[in-house]
This record gives C-alpha cells, structure tokens and sequence, in this order.
C-alpha cells in the first residue's frame, strides 16, 4: 500500500473544511433571508412577499459584478469559470417541473434543506420527496437520453453571445434592470398588501446598497473586458507550459482507438490547408480554417465531446489548441506528429514519402496518385489490422453517449 502523501491530505482536507465553511454560510445567509419559511417562500407567487426574487437577484448581480470587475483586471479568467452548457428543452420542462414544485411544497430543494436544518417537519418530507425524484429520474433518464443530452444543445451559452454585445454593456443593463426590478416589487407587494409599508429606517440602507452597485457598474465599464489578444498574451506562458508537458498531445494509437469507441462523441479539425486537406484527411475531419474560429463557431462546439486538432506536423494545431483552450473550449487534445505521424504508422502505398531534402515545418511530406481525401483506408484503418502501438491514455471522456449500434464499443 502506497504511502499517504500529506500534501494531498492536508490539501483535501483544507477543501473540506472550505465546503462545509461555505455551505454553513450559504444556509445561514438563507435562513437569516427567511427561506426557511414555506410560507414566505409561497407568498412570492402570490405577489405578497417578493423577498426570494430581491434576495436572489442581488446576489446575482454582486456576484456578477465582482467577477466583471476581477476579469478587467486580469485577477479572473471567466473562460474559466465554469458556465453550465445551455440545454433550451430540458431547461424549460425542469424549469415547469421545479416550478410547480415550489409552488405545491412551498420550497425549493436547496432552501429545503435549510428548513430540515432548523427541523422543521415540512422540509424533511419536501427533501424526502426530493430524494425520491433523484432516485425515480436516475432509473429512467435512459428512456428519454437523446432529448435530455442533446435537446436544444447550444453550449456555453452567455447573454452577451446570444445578443452580440460587448459584456461591460450587458454587465450595467443588468445592474440598471435590477434596480427598477427592486423598485417595481416593492410597489407591487404594497399593491397586494395593503398593510405593510416600508420603514423610512431601512430606506437609507437601501439607497447606499442602490448607489454601491451604480458604482460597480461604473466601474466596469471603465475596466471593460480584455479582448482576446490581451488574454493570450496573458495567459500564453501557462499554455506554452502545458504544451512543453505534451498532456494533451494524443498518439496516433489512442486516436484510432476512440474512432472505433461508439460510446463517446468525437471531433475532429484539421485545421491544415484546403489544398492538404483535400490530398488526404481522417474520415469525419472537417476542415476548419484558423479564420473560421469566431465565437459563433466555438459557441456551436458540443461541450461533452472529445476535440482532437490536426495538422500536418504539430506547429499550427499547437496554435489553434492555445487559442480555444484560451477561449474555455474544454476537451481539446493535439494529434502527436500531425497527419505525417499518421501517414507513417497507418498509411498504405498510395501515400508516397517526399525525400527528406524538402522536408518543412507542417508541410505534408507525403505525396498522393490523385486527390484521396477520406477515401483511402488510411482515413480510418481498421482497429484489428493495424500495427499495436504502447501508449499512455491521455483523453477524459466527458460525458458519454448512448451507444447507436452493436458491437462492444
């Protein structure tokens, strides 16, 4: 048995201590909002009692702010922070099924778990029943996996790229918002009851809260985001590192290993000339241009998938995988040696090697009879056939996919 390595314990237990601190804040904070009240937390669809919407957009909004202002500053990279990729259908339909929750039980299952906290015997049977749809929806996914992986699949997806706008705009627009939605209720909960009006104690409190959250989206338009040069040269000596560690540099032999394997999604982008790229490519490889990788393009890239970048040696693949680890594209790997590799192990004789003597960087050193493309074997060899090769698995499947067909996968 391999000795304990104390770093690593002090280090999880450092992040222990870090969870169970931020998780007993969170429920404090929640509790000292009043959500661990059923009724208060009902009466916000009753246009009573708006406290879940002010509390919940305003921690929205700091939040949002704070870390707007730490990326102008370079302190945070939001490509980053993890965003959860945007699925439109099963959102909707989870949104309903949530809602109608919220609205029969009276709580939601994060501010049931705060109700249980102060026992309270309606939050143990809404975090019970809570139990139940876990257990009910793990046993099942499997009969409706296409539409909850894949329905309405846009990824990443932020306001500021579906509106095309410049962040530190969207950014204010929000905090402005807010602010006439925080007005707006309050005019609405007195509306729906009569009794209650606003202390002119708590009337200066709320005005500076109003005028600190001003100031931050002030200062965010000053800061402004760093624009995709300024984080490459921000971030190149990171990337450079892990480049020089060859982690994401995939051998030729783990790459036909995953085209063979039904139970994950592949990509592949050669992102060589059209020219090269017509002579001979791997089957299913889209020819992806270095100009074509716009945030449109990046936007539409499925977020589970494996991405293995090619080009004829490593030099220009290299490039493309700094900039889209740049941009926050998870899952992306290099084909080590680049297609000549490839050509080397798996080509057949239709595949001529030039002489040395006019050897380049990244330029195909093989010559073909007519233009291939796809057609030759080579473009995806058959798994049995091909030279066995040693190597060291570099890929972590993000999220598997239902298998489409026989065979072991």
């Amino acid at each position: 048995m391999a000795p304990l390595n104390p770093t690593a314990v002090l280090g999880a237990l450092g992040a222990g201590l870090l969870s169970l601190g931020i998780g007993f804040l969170f429920g404090f904070a929640l509790e000292q909002a009043g959500f661990g009240d059923s009724r208060k937390l009902a009466a916000q669809f009753y246009l009573r009692d708006m406290t879940v919407l002010k509390v919940m957009f305003t921690a929205i909004v700091v939040a949002m702010l704070l870390l707007s202002v730490f990326s102008g500053f370079h302190l945070v990279d939001l490509d980053k922070v993890w965003v959860n990729p945007t699925y439109l259908w099963p959102g909707i339909l989870g949104g309903l099924i949530l809602g109608f929750g919220f609205i029969i039980g009276g709580y939601c299952p994060g501010t049931s778990l705060v109700s249980l906290a102060t026992l309270k015997l309606d939050g143990l049977f809404f975090v019970l029943g809570t139990l139940t749809g876990i257990l009910l929806f793990s046993e099942t996914v499997d009969f409706f996996a296409i539409f909850f992986n894949y329905s309405g699949a846009y990824g990443r997806l932020t306001i500021p790229d579906l509106l095309g706008l410049d962040p530190k705009l969207v950014v204010s627009g929000i905090v402005v918002t807010a602010l006439l939605v925080f007005v707006g209720v309050e005019r609405v909960e007195l509306m729906f009851k009569k009794d209650r009006q606003l202390e002119p104690s708590s009337a200066r409190p709320r005005k500076a809260a109003a005028l600190v959250l001003l100031a931050g989206a002030v200062l965010v338009l000053f800061a402004g985001q760093p624009t995709l040069q300024a984080k490459l040269a921000w971030l190149e000596p990171e990337l450079d590192k892990q480049l020089e560690s060859r982690q994401f540099h995939i051998d030729p032999g783990e790459l036909l290993s995953l085209m063979h394997n039904n139970r994950i999604r592949l990509e592949l982008f050669d992102v060589r000339s059209e020219a090269d790229y017509n002579q001979f490519h791997l089957l299913d490889a889209r020819h992806v241009p270095p100009g074509k990788l716009d945030a449109a393009w990046i936007r539409n890239l499925p977020p589970e998938a494996v991405k293995v970048v090619m080009s004829n040696d490593e030099s220009q693949a290299g490039q493309v995988w700094k900039y889209l680890t740049a941009r926050g594209v998870p899952g992306v790997y290099i084909l080590e040696g680049g297609i000549n590799e490839w050509l080397e192990i798996y080509g057949t004789a239709a595949a001529r090697p030039l002489p040395e003597k006019v050897h380049e960087e990244d330029r195909l050193r093989f010559t073909f009879p007519r233009v291939l493309g796809s057609s030759d074997q080579a473009a995806r060899p058959d798994l049995k056939d091909s030279p066995e090769r040693d190597f060291t698995p570099k890929v972590k499947v993000l999220k598997p996919v239902p298998m489409e067909g026989g065979g072991c996968g």
